[in-house]
């Protein structure tokens, strides 16, 4: 038997889950510009893609 999970607990994970991403570019923002500059496309890739599910699972749910 499959437990669905709460909207709002989704919710918290996925915005959870940007708040990573947005930390590790700030990290190399903040930190490692100089050598791990590299790293910010494919972050920024990321951070997009989530943010477009985060808006899509918000629009589903009506939240």
């Amino acid at each position: 038997m499959t437990e669905q999970l709460d909207p709002q607990k989704l919710l918290a994970k996925k915005k959870r889950i940007i708040m990573e991403v947005a930390g590790q570019i700030h990290d190399v923002v903040e930190d490692t510009l100089w050598t791990d500059y590299s790293r910010l496309p494919e972050l920024s890739q990321t951070l997009q893609a989530l943010m477009a599910d985060l808006q899509a699972f918000r629009k589903e749910q009506g939240i």
